[in-house]
């Protein structure tokens, strides 16, 4: 497929690093040996679980943010295959399939200012190209009938995972979303602050909830727009919980799972959620890592999830130093989350 970069076993065997009496959950994972028949191989295959990256940070930037969230893929596939295969998990039932082209459409976007008005809607431009590439990837995933969690790039491209779920089933999905950000921004041109909007107004999307959502962090017209449409929005708020204490942590969460509950329903995380976890918009107020793996946990448990999607990491935001643990959270994260859904099915 012309814009899917297929990973080879051999691939996958140059990242793991091997010891002997120990077996990683690389050395377990399914790889698509056959390239130009992929779907096929993939449909008669058994696992469950399918890992995509999307390495590309055109989408933040067409929203105003810092550039970086293309690096979170590889360190987060690396970290998440050199974790130990053993009785809570292994990698027999995971296939890492590649990520998604968009070399070329980085190419281009590195030589425009957002700050020019031009420039800004050439960057909006090629959102909408990733959008269609990611899309119809994760149209054919879902018709394969796996689990796909698709990690790396910025949350614009929780519309065309929405969008590839929808032209699949055939149906329209819910979403649950852990981010300070609504992301429901008015349909300006595509960017990471609207994707939600955008599969809300195209009927890809039924019911959204957002939890922790920050106060101050999201505009007067959305929050009216989320108290108007009651029927298809909702969101729990961080200070709700955190601040004003009127609501437990675990019983916010169980109450915005009971509203996506009863469909087909997408798992989004935006790590700018996380406290100091580097990103697009890193917070200094957010919740902790192990609530975050709580979340993702309960989500694959509770709901008929559809996807894992954790987007907006930045190991190497543009104007600091790598941070090494960045990748090892999203594989913490990735691991709770197949082993919340491994428990629903038994």
């Amino acid at each position: 497929m012309k814009h899917l970069i297929i990973y080879t076993q051999k691939e996958l065997q140059q990242l793991t690093r091997t010891r002997q009496q120990e077996i990683k959950i690389g050395e377990e994972v399914v790889c698509i040996a056959d390239q130009e028949n992929w779907e096929q191989e993939l449909s008669k295959s058994d696992c469950e679980f399918v890992l995509l990256g999307i390495p590309e940070d055109i989408g933040v930037r067409a929203n105003y943010g810092r550039g970086g969230a293309h690096t979170a893929w590889k360190p987060a596939l690396e970290s998440f295959i050199n974790q130990q295969s053993n009785v809570f998990l292994t990698g027999k039932n995971i296939c890492v399939l590649g990520h998604v082209f968009v070399d070329d459409l980085m190419d281009k976007a590195n030589d425009l200012n957002p700050k020019t008005k031009q420039d800004m809607l050439q960057l909006r431009t090629l959102v909408s190209e990733i959008d269609s590439r990611v899309s119809t990837i994760i149209s054919k995933i879902i018709a394969c009938k796996k689990t796909p969690i698709i990690i790396g790039g910025g949350h614009n491209n929780a519309y065309p995972i929405i969008k590839g779920c929808q032209l699949a089933l055939d149906q329209k999905i819910n979403v649950i979303n852990c981010d300070p950000h609504s992301d429901f921004r008015p349909l300006e041109g595509r960017h990471s602050g609207n994707g939600f909007s955008y599969a809300h107004s195209e009927n890809y999307l039924e019911k959204y909830a957002v939890f922790c959502l920050h106060e101050q962090y999201n505009t007067s017209q959305v929050l009216k727009d989320f108290d108007k449409q009651k029927d298809d929005l909702y969101y729990s708020s961080y200070e709700d919980i955190f601040v004003r204490e009127s609501k437990q942590f675990g019983t916010a969460l169980q109450q915005t799972i009971s509203y996506v509950k009863q469909n087909g329903c997408g798992v989004e995380l935006d790590l700018d959620a996380i406290t100091n976890v580097p990103s697009s918009a890193k917070t200094s107020s957010g919740i902790s890592p192990v609530q975050a793996r709580q979340y993702v946990y309960q989500c694959g448990k509770q709901l008929n999830s559809l996807y894992l999607h954790i987007a907006e990491g930045a190991p190497i935001l543009s104007h600091i130093k790598a941070d090494n643990k960045t990748g090892k959270l999203i594989a913490y994260l990735i691991s709770d989350f197949i082993k919340g859904r491994t428990e629903k099915n038994d």
